[in-house]
């Protein structure tokens, strides 16, 4: 395996290789080491874990130059992950994985849906400390003010303090002025989801269609502990995430089902 002089981050991202966030964790996180950027040519949000099986994969080089490279990809987050991990560094895996900075929140239910959040669970998996990133903040502007004054401070602890590669990070940042920023708290994913509804409309065909819509509805709203009440309450949310979706407690109980 291949000695490294610096640390080796591979970044990704859902929003796509053109937005913003990705750019500005780039910037960010250049000084620290050096970068691997494979992200999708396009936006790949709320795709969550997919994959591409039925179409082929293409990797382009956008930039190569001391201490970083840029690829795109026309698959998935997971399918950068994998293609990243699996080709483009076979055998000496990055030390660690970024993905972010997406536009938008990933707190709470979210998560389940995020593809920001399912690369850095790809990261877990294969065995990579991994960190997801999100501004609480949709706009193609958005303000990254917050994320640039911290996550730095949190790179610099991980690598002080070390992070198990078996459970990766949730971080969001709220939408605030940074001086209105209580700090940090790590804490749980609130108990929640998002209520559909779709507006129905009329195309000029006189064919109907629907645009997705819906509500973020959190059922432990006065709950301290969750990662929802800490962004609402000015503070920046970490969540340790872990790939194994076992319910452990039930498994005793459900011991009755076995013959």
């Amino acid at each position: 395996m291949k000695k490294r002089d610096k640390p080796e981050i591979l970044i990704t991202n859902d929003d796509g290789i053109e937005a913003n966030g990705i750019h500005v964790l780039i910037e960010l996180l250049q000084p620290y080491a050096n970068l691997l950027v494979v992200a999708p040519d396009r936006g790949q949000s709320a795709m969550s874990h997919a994959i591409t099986m039925n179409t082929p994969l293409h990797l382009k080089k956008k930039k190569e130059e001391e201490g970083l490279e840029v690829y795109t990809c026309n698959g998935t987050s997971v399918d950068c992950i994998k293609l990243a991990v699996n080709e483009l560094r076979r055998g000496n895996p990055p030390d660690y994985i970024f993905s972010g900075i997406n536009h938008g929140t990933n707190s709470s239910i979210s998560i389940i849906y995020s593809g920001t959040m399912a690369a850095a669970l790809e990261g877990s998996i294969h065995g990579i400390s991994s960190v997801g990133l999100s501004v609480v903040d949709y706009s193609p502007d958005a303000d990254f003010s917050i994320a640039k004054a911290y996550i730095p401070k949190i790179f610099d602890t991980l690598q002080q303090n070390g992070h198990s590669a078996k459970v990766c990070l949730n971080i969001n940042f709220p939408k605030i002025e940074l001086a209105e920023v209580k700090g940090i708290k790590v804490c749980r994913q609130a108990r929640s989801r998002w209520v559909e509804e779709y507006d129905k409309r009329t195309d000029p065909h006189n064919r109907e269609y629907y645009w997705l819509t819906g509500k973020f509805h959190n059922y432990e709203p006065d709950a301290t502990d969750t990662d929802d009440w800490a962004l609402r309450n000015n503070y920046i949310s970490i969540v340790p995430v872990q790939f194994d979706f076992t319910a452990h407690e039930k498994i005793n109980d459900l011991k009755i089902l076995e013959l």
